[in-house]
């Protein structure tokens, strides 16, 4: 089956700023949590005066720490208009809507000037991403030379997954179209960064689905009605379900890739 890029563009925007997601996931959409971000924000390297863009900001949670744990400003870039408002409010009441936006845009079309920032993030969003080489040609350009780039993303021997990780629902999911750990790598590096450092923290993406697992299952039993699951509570449960075993059996997994721009 071929996915359009418009359609998994659309739907996963929507996916991501439902009801559904922070039923789900909470308030950071990615394996690893604050500790993980911290771990990507320090080897970004910056300070009072920089700019990070953290591209898929989605709530904003990671951005706002970003502000707070290196005094540098911070633009988000997401393409769901209901997530970058949510995310502008949060960082209004956090006190940092001096230091911290958020704008509506397309990873691979960024809404920033050449050279502009001193920093990127980008977590768990690449795998979601169709054109994947743009959008890393996007992180190059609107990098100065010298600043760093700190990607965490869902990794996948895609051979090896079964049917159901496979369409455009398992792709919303992180995992269609999640790349081995070393290709994230080698795309990068033909984007014009030189890779620094590169880490697996698999148990983290395990973690994540037994949550989402033990919520899914919470709602099935109590019967609860969640935004944007209506009718496909099994149909979660199944994905989450076998993305757990590919996560045993090595096919799936997380990983950070932390490179400087050439």
């Amino acid at each position: 089956m071929t996915i359009r890029a418009n359609e998994v563009k659309a739907c996963c925007a929507t996916a991501y700023s439902s009801e559904a997601a922070r039923f789900l996931l909470g308030d950071r959409f990615h394996p690893g949590g604050a500790k993980l971000t911290s771990r990507l924000i320090r080897a970004l390297r910056v300070g009072p005066g920089d700019e990070i863009v953290d591209v898929a900001s989605g709530l904003g949670a990671s951005a706002l720490q970003a502000a707070r744990e290196t005094g540098s400003g911070v633009v988000g870039v997401d393409l769901a208009q209901t997530s970058v408002a949510a995310a502008n409010d949060a960082a209004l009441a956090a006190g940092l809507g001096d230091r911290v936006r958020f704008v509506v845009g397309d990873a691979e079309a960024l809404p920033l000037d050449d050279a502009s920032v001193d920093a990127a993030l980008c977590e768990c969003a690449l795998c979601t991403f169709p054109d994947k080489p743009r959008a890393a040609s996007e992180l190059a350009r609107v990098l100065r030379p010298g600043a760093r780039l700190a990607v965490s993303d869902i990794t996948a021997r895609r051979e090896h997954l079964p049917v159901e990780l496979s369409g455009l629902a398992a792709w919303i999911a992180c995992i269609a179209d999640a790349r081995p750990l070393d290709e994230v790598a080698d795309l990068l590096t033909t984007a014009g960064f030189v890779v620094e450092a590169v880490e697996r923290h698999d148990q983290a993406l395990g973690q994540m689905i037994e949550r989402v697992e033990a919520r899914l299952k919470a709602a099935q039993m109590l019967g609860i009605g969640i935004d944007g699951l209506e009718g496909r509570l099994d149909d979660a449960t199944a994905i989450a379900r076998s993305a757990s075993r590919a996560v045993a059996q090595g096919d799936l997994g997380y990983g950070v890739v932390i490179a400087q721009r050439q």
